[in-house]
């Protein structure tokens, strides 16, 4: 069976990778595809990528080359990718080579089981052992919140339909997640365990404040649980509260007033510490709001080479 197939890589000071990645694909999925397109997303690069996609499209009549006006983050430039792809499945990988072209008829496969997206878990992750640990809980948790329970976490590895782009066409905002986008189109995932390589060059873009803002951005860009989590706070502290009344009226009644400041101090602090959490919660959703209501861009593009 010929797939017809677009690759989409971003890329970010990515120039001693591009050129082995372009021909690790073309080799694999050329026997594969009736139609084949690669889709390398420049996003503000400061080293040559962009002239060395320039080379490849010059040699290369499947690659398609799109340069972003600055770097607007991984999932930006992805889904400008996504949107100019124009066959039927649509494949994710990172330009780094640690995702090896070579499993890709991994997820092909799987996807042939009838899933409409699959994503690419490494069987054995190859960071550092905080990063490891860090990421995959972060990451199984979010797909636990996104509610895509068949799959053991998240990967930037994946393989989906392009008719699930339908749901988030006219999504516009600055923060981009997109396995929340494609959670609109489907509940139909599954994942398959592949090989991942060590980085040959450079380092990772993510550490711990990036993760840290990428969990900020799940949680209150595209979820209600911390609101409701805020409300079941404020339920019980309020359940707490008038516990604390009836236990001081009782108390006034047969032994007077109840003696202590640090009773009264650690009350007070209880009480304030939920108010200040609830009001953190209440500042990320209307700085969400904030940055929609400003039409700020999901991306620019400066240049196309088609």
């Amino acid at each position: 069976m010929k797939y017809s197939v677009s690759v989409v890589v971003p890329v970010y000071n990515s120039k001693e990778t591009l050129v082995e990645l372009h021909e690790r694909i073309q080799n694999v999925l050329s026997p594969l595809t009736r139609d084949l397109e690669i889709i390398f997303v420049n996003d503000g690069s400061f080293d040559n990528s962009w002239e060395i996609i320039t080379d490849l499209k010059k040699n290369s009549p499947i690659v398609r080359g799109i340069n972003l006006m600055r770097n607007y983050g991984q999932h930006n430039a992805l889904l400008c990718g996504i949107r100019y792809a124009s066959n039927d499945l649509i494949v994710t990988i990172d330009d780094d080579l640690q995702h090896p072209p070579e499993e890709i008829p991994v997820l092909l496969a799987e996807l042939g089981m009838g899933f409409d997206v699959v994503y690419g878990v490494p069987s054995t992750l190859v960071h550092s052992g905080w990063r490891n640990f860090f990421s995959k809980f972060t990451k199984k948790t979010f797909a636990r919140l996104l509610g895509i329970k068949r799959i053991q976490y998240l990967s930037a590895f994946r393989i989906f339909r392009l008719e699930i782009r339908k749901a988030f066409e006219n999504f516009e905002s600055s923060d981009v997640i997109i396995d929340a986008l494609l959670t609109w189109g489907t509940d139909n995932f599954g994942m398959v365990e592949i090989k991942e390589n060590e980085r040959k060059v450079g380092r990772s873009n993510y550490n711990f404040w990036s993760l840290t803002r990428f969990a900020m951005v799940v949680l209150t860009g595209f979820s209600t649980i911390p609101l409701r989590f805020s409300s079941i706070i404020g339920f019980f502290l309020t359940i707490f509260g008038i516990g604390i009344l009836i236990y001081v009226l009782i108390r006034s009644f047969h032994e007077g007033s109840v003696p202590g400041f640090p009773f009264l101090a650690s009350i007070i602090s209880i009480f304030s510490g939920a108010q200040l959490f609830a009001l953190g919660v209440f500042g990320e959703y209307l700085s969400r709001m904030f940055n929609r209501s400003m039409n700020r861009p999901t991306y620019t593009v400066e240049n196309i080479i088609e």
